[in-house]
């Protein structure tokens, strides 16, 4: 399959949109309850484009299937080399690819950025991000117990963290 991935653009917000809404409405991979509207996507957007966080589209054959993004993990000064990291898959793309190809990339924007970490916050039962964040090079480090609440019940989620040193030295052969 032939997956281009890009910067997003304005124009790829009503896409996007739908993408995150889906999750919202049917999955634990964001833990929000209610669907954004288009006005909180383009909010969104432009608070991360501000901030020179990328946003990233993934199409096939034109149509937008997923997106990704990093941004700031915590305000404070000393989180400064750390970046938090999404990626959304329109629900028949999932497990063909999509996600790796946005993860690997949003991987490279952080070291050309000049990051030394990110951080992938995931439902504990999601064992398809799991294994696709084990697959480049992301590791454990936190298990929360309880501490989301959707769908009627309460959720675990992972923290998996990506040290970029540690990823170069094992990915010797992926260029900037």
């Amino acid at each position: 399959m032939n997956v281009a991935i890009r910067p997003a653009q304005i124009s790829d917000l009503p896409a996007i949109l739908a993408i995150y809404n889906d999750a919202v409405l049917h999955t634990t991979a964001t833990y929000d309850n209610e669907p954004s509207t288009l006005e909180q996507r383009a909010q969104w957007y432009g608070e991360r484009t501000r901030q020179g966080f990328p946003v990233l589209a993934a199409e096939h054959d034109g149509p937008v299937i997923g997106f990704g993004t990093y941004g700031t993990y915590k305000p404070r000064h000393g989180y400064r080399y750390t970046a938090e990291h999404s990626v959304y898959v329109a629900p028949e793309w999932r497990g063909q690819g999509v996600g790796r190809a946005l993860l690997a990339e949003l991987i490279q924007a952080a070291r050309r950025q000049g990051l030394h970490a990110l951080i992938g916050t995931i439902d504990a039962a999601n064992t398809a991000s799991i294994g696709l964040h084990s697959s480049l090079g992301f590791v454990q480090a936190a298990h929360l117990h309880e501490v989301g609440h959707k769908f009627g019940r309460w959720l675990d989620i992972v923290l998996l963290e990506l040290l970029l040193v540690e990823y170069l030295e094992k990915h010797a052969t992926i260029r900037a």
